[in-house]
């Protein structure tokens, strides 16, 4: 069986200040860096065969983090980046709702369409699952791309799911099973984490 771990990249400031990011190219601040590495070490405690990332910078330095705690191999995987934000990338909402007005949800502001970002993501995993059976995988990605791709692999449109910055969810693809979910436990040297 097919296990992925997907991880979302550590924080930035535009997370902090509560822009869009998207597609922006934005790096993970000094907080962000400190949390990864946490991760990294708990990560390095696991048994996993590849790490897979988004390009996008956040995620890239998320996965390199891992990488150098790990010995694990990186692979960028374009698929992997977050959906787009169109017009609304680097801004706040009280910035969207001043330009664009409190329906701005409504407007066509070239957002990547929510179906062609679960395409992507379900395209990976399927290609994954054929290149890598009964592997342990990491993907790096991003906050709206594992919520999607998560509900979409669940095949449970029910199913809410919160991802946290820095966090781990662990899904068996043929079972569709959730093994964890949204856990930053190493965050705090928690339950499932390493004491620091």
């Amino acid at each position: 069986m097919t296990i992925i771990g997907f991880i979302r990249h550590g924080v930035t400031t535009w997370n902090k200040e509560g822009r869009a990011q998207g597609s922006s190219n934005i790096p993970l601040d000094e907080e962000g860096i400190e949390a990864v590495k946490k991760l990294a070490l708990r990560v390095a405690d696991e048994e996993w065969g590849l790490i897979f990332t988004s390009p996008l910078t956040r995620a890239r330095q998320t996965a390199d983090l891992i990488a150098a705690q790990s010995g694990i191999e990186v692979v960028e995987d374009d698929r992997l980046r977050e959906r787009s934000g169109g017009l609304i990338e680097g801004t706040t909402e009280q910035e969207r709702q001043q330009k664009w007005g409190p329906q701005w949800r409504e407007l066509d502001l070239q957002f990547e369409t929510g179906e062609n970002v679960v395409a992507r993501g379900l395209e990976f995993v399927s290609e994954q699952v054929q290149k890598n059976p009964s592997q342990r995988l990491l993907v790096v990605s991003h906050g709206s791309f594992i919520k999607r791709v998560i509900v979409a692999l669940l095949e449970d449109e029910k199913y809410t799911v919160k991802i946290d910055n820095a966090s781990l969810t662990i899904i068996d693809i043929e079972k569709k099973s959730c093994l964890l979910l949204n856990d930053t436990a190493h965050l705090t040297g928690g339950l499932n984490g390493n004491p620091l």
